[in-house]
C-alpha cells in the first residue's frame, strides 16, 4: 500500500469524539438514521444541528424542532440517545456567513470548544448538502445514500393525507408524524397542500416547468416596516411584505408600486414614493415558495421621519390587514416564505 493510500486509510478509519450532522429533517426517515448509525459507530457523540429552526409551520417546515429531536432519539435506546444531542439552526437564507456563525455556535453549545475533535458527517444528496465543504477546518465523513431515500415526497404525501411505511420512516417518526395528524396545525396544512397541490395541475400542460416574477416592496420609516398579513393560502394569517405578481405589461419597479398601492392603501404621494427607493435586490432561492419556482425582485424605501407620525395604512386585495411593526418586533416564526431573510438582508439587521 501506497503511503497515500495508508494515509487514506487512517483517516476513513479515524474515530472523532463529536460528529456533527446537518440537516433539516422534514420528517427525519431511515436514510437519515444511517447517517447516524455510523456517526454512532464513528464518534463518542453525534451532534444533529436541526436546521429551519427559526420558520413558521409550512408545507416544507412543517415539523418543530422539538418533534424533530423526538423523532432522532425515539429511534434509538436511551443508551445511544444519550450521546445524540439535537440543537436548534437557525436559517440565514442569502446570508452564508451568518449561517456559518450559527453553525459554528450551534457546535460550541455542545463541544465547549471549536478547536475540539470534530468532524462533519452525511452524503452529497444535492446541493442542499454544500455545507460539507465549507468547514476546511473539521473533516469530512460522507456516507453512502440510504436507497436514494428523500424527505421531499415522505412529507409531500403525508401532508396530502398518507400514511409513511415503514421501510422509509422508523416507529419513532410515524408516532409523532400520526400524533401531529390529530391537530388542527396539521388540518390546516392539509388544506393548503390540496390548493397547491390543484395549483400546480394548472401548468401542467406546458412544455416546461413555469418560473414566475414577483415584486416586493419593502418600506421602512422611523425604525418601522410596513408589513401585511395574508388574507389567502399559502401562508394565510402569516406576515409578509407587501407584493405580488407582474403583470405582461408593466415593469418591476411599477409592478411594486401598484402592489403596495392596492395592499396597503399606503398614504404617501406617488412622487415622493418613487424618489424614497434606496436600493433593490433579486431573491431567488430556488424553494422560497411552494407553488413552485418564484423569483422576486425587492425595492427598499426609505421614507423621511415625520412629525404627524406614520403614514396612515389599510389592508385591500390579498391582504387581511396592513400595519407598521417596529423593527425590534420581527418574527421570523410570524413570516411568509423568505420575507424575514429579505428583509435582514436589505435593511442590515
Amino acid at each position: 500500500m501506497s503511503e497515500s493510500s495508508e494515509q487514506s486509510s487512517a483517516k476513513d478509519n479515524k474515530h472523532y469524539r463529536y460528529l456533527v450532522f446537518i440537516g433539516r429533517f422534514q420528517p427525519f426517515h431511515r436514510g437519515h438514521k444511517a447517517v447516524i448509525d455510523e456517526a454512532l459507530k464513528r464518534a463518542d457523540n453525534v451532534i444533529m444541528l436541526i436546521g429551519s429552526a427559526n420558520l413558521p409551520r409550512s408545507l416544507r417546515n412543517p415539523f418543530s424542532v422539538a418533534e424533530r429531536a423526538a423523532m432522532i432519539k425515539g429511534a434509538y435506546s436511551a443508551t445511544e440517545a444519550a450521546r445524540i444531542h439535537c440543537v436548534a439552526l437557525d436559517d440565514a437564507l442569502y446570508n452564508d456567513t451568518r449561517w456559518l456563525q450559527y453553525v459554528q455556535a450551534g457546535v460550541k453549545s455542545v463541544t465547549g470548544d471549536l478547536q475540539t475533535d470534530i468532524g462533519l458527517i452525511g452524503h452529497s444528496k444535492d446541493s442542499s448538502s454544500y455545507y460539507l465543504s465549507l468547514f476546511p477546518n473539521w473533516a469530512s465523513v460522507s456516507v453512502p445514500s440510504y436507497h436514494n431515500l428523500s424527505a421531499t415526497p415522505i412529507r409531500d404525501s403525508y401532508l396530502m393525507g398518507a400514511t409513511p411505511t415503514p421501510e422509509r420512516t422508523p416507529e419513532s417518526t410515524r408516532k409523532v408524524l400520526n400524533d401531529f395528524k390529530k391537530t388542527d396545525e396539521y388540518q390546516n396544512l392539509h388544506e393548503e397542500a390540496d390548493f397547491i397541490d390543484k395549483y400546480k395541475r394548472q401548468w401542467e400542460s406546458a412544455p416546461y416547468p413555469p418560473t414566475f416574477m414577483t415584486a416586493d416592496a419593502l418600506i421602512v420609516q422611523s425604525g418601522h416596516i410596513l408589513l401585511v398579513e395574508r388574507r389567502s393560502m399559502p401562508g394565510r394569517g402569516l406576515w409578509a411584505l407587501p407584493g405580488g405578481f407582474l403583470n405582461p405589461k408593466e415593469t418591476l419597479f411599477d409592478a411594486c408600486i401598484r402592489e403596495l398601492r392596492e395592499e396597503t392603501r399606503l398614504k404617501v404621494p406617488e412622487p415622493v414614493l418613487r424618489g424614497s427607493c434606496h436600493s433593490q435586490h433579486t431573491f431567488d432561492d430556488p424553494y422560497r415558495s411552494a407553488r413552485g419556482r418564484t423569483i422576486t425582485q425587492a425595492f427598499y424605501f426609505q421614507l423621511k421621519n415625520d412629525p404627524k407620525g406614520l403614514p396612515k395604512v389599510k389592508g385591500g386585495e390579498d391582504a387581511a390587514t396592513a400595519f407598521w411593526l417596529p423593527l425590534a418586533e420581527l418574527d421570523a416564526t410570524m413570516m411568509f416564505e423568505d420575507h424575514y431573510a429579505i428583509i435582514t438582508k436589505m435593511v442590515g439587521l
